[in-house]
């Protein structure tokens, strides 16, 4: 048998089927772009949460700024709850930054000491609560996670880049403790962030992988932790419950390290207690740890163009955490500033010994050029 094919006309048909195919996958993106406005919109409808009015914090009220609650919503549709600080008197769009940490902590502790501090000093600034935690809404509660809690810092972004008193062009972030490495994957993906302080930080991928000072870093013992978890994760869907992992070592035992004591120092006395944070009581879900133990943080932090400063103390137990990720980056806009005589938790609160004035001539140079 023989097939004879009409070239002309084929080549019209499929023609036509290309431009077919075309406006039918034209149609279908406009549909789509129609849907994801109508899902965007539905999604920053803000969940209404529980604040605490009253001036609940570990430190004390400034009378140079003015303080306000506020709430703005994360990619994943969770509100965020936070406290705004700016300064009395003065007017016009102002730099800002927005401020989270120390891990497991609240709003009421380290980070709004730094928030308020810096609106002392002539900046708009949040402090925030991240995901599952503290006011914030997402449930299960206490729950950490390397992307999600990255988003909580572009989230805070969102919120600052559209207030009038902002002027979008001079917005930073700074991250304490575990929310330093948050911030620097923040500062890593999101271009909007123009300057950023890591201070005290921890790299949580590496602490949960590799254990202090990396000394369980080998497969087996990283096998060994995935067993446990998972037997927890079977444990804890059978109870309907999350098991928690503990605060703060309560009591403390006598030949606990020495920066074991500095924490209970800070989260267990009247210094930094405070009834919602998960370090001054039952601390995390157990299985959090699964997130950071398999997503690495900072995977791209040597490409971050904007301006860092990497804060630690000289005696500081985390301090290889922060040396280590400075290491990473690359540019003359790094700055590495080592606080002499100073451990992990003076970095919390301890005004004596937090470089404020170095932290403002940064977020100047870059913020205010």
């Amino acid at each position: 048998m023989v097939i004879r094919i009409n070239l002309q006309r084929t080549t019209k048909h499929t023609e036509n089927m290309n431009i077919k195919a075309i406006m039918t996958a034209t149609l279908l993106a406009a549909t789509s772009a129609v849907g994801a406005q109508t899902t965007v919109k539905n999604e920053i409808n803000m969940e209404k949460l529980e604040l605490t009015q009253e001036w609940d914090k570990t430190f004390p009220k400034s009378e140079k700024v003015s303080h306000e609650k506020v709430t703005f919503c994360n990619r994943y549709g969770i509100t965020l709850a936070a406290d705004l600080y700016k300064p009395v008197g003065v007017e016009g769009k102002l730099p800002a930054v927005a401020v989270s940490g120390p891990f497991g902590a609240v709003k009421e502790q380290a980070s709004g000491l730094y928030a308020q501090e810096l609106a002392e000093r002539g900046f708009l600034t949040v402090a925030f609560d991240p995901s599952f935690t503290g006011e914030s809404g997402g449930s299960p509660r206490y729950v950490a996670s390397p992307d999600i809690n990255t988003e909580d810092f572009c989230a805070a972004i969102d919120y600052l880049s559209v207030r009038n008193d902002v002027d979008t062009a001079r917005i930073g972030i700074l991250g304490i403790c575990g929310w330093g490495g948050m911030a620097l994957n923040a500062a890593a993906v999101d271009t909007r962030i123009k300057a950023t302080v890591a201070s005290t930080m921890y790299d949580m991928s590496r602490v949960t992988a590799n254990a202090y000072f990396d000394a369980d870093d080998n497969a087996e013992a990283r096998h060994a932790l995935r067993q446990k978890l998972s037997a927890q994760r079977t444990e804890d869907y059978r109870n309907g419950t999350y098991a928690r992992a503990g605060g703060v070592v309560d009591p403390l035992p006598e030949n606990a390290p020495q920066f074991v004591k500095d924490y209970y120092a800070y989260y267990k006395t009247k210094r930094g207690y405070h009834k919602r944070s998960l370090n001054s009581n039952d601390g995390w879900n157990t299985t959090s740890a699964l997130s950071f133990l398999n997503m690495p943080l900072m995977t791209y932090i040597g490409e971050i163009g904007s301006a860092v400063m990497v804060v630690h103390g000289e005696k500081a137990h985390s301090r290889y955490f922060g040396e280590d990720a400075y290491k990473r980056l690359k540019g003359d806009n790094k700055k590495l500033v080592i606080v002499p005589g100073a451990s992990h938790t003076d970095l919390y609160d301890n005004k004596e010994k937090i470089p404020f004035d170095k932290i403002e001539e940064f977020y100047r140079t870059y913020l205010c050029e």
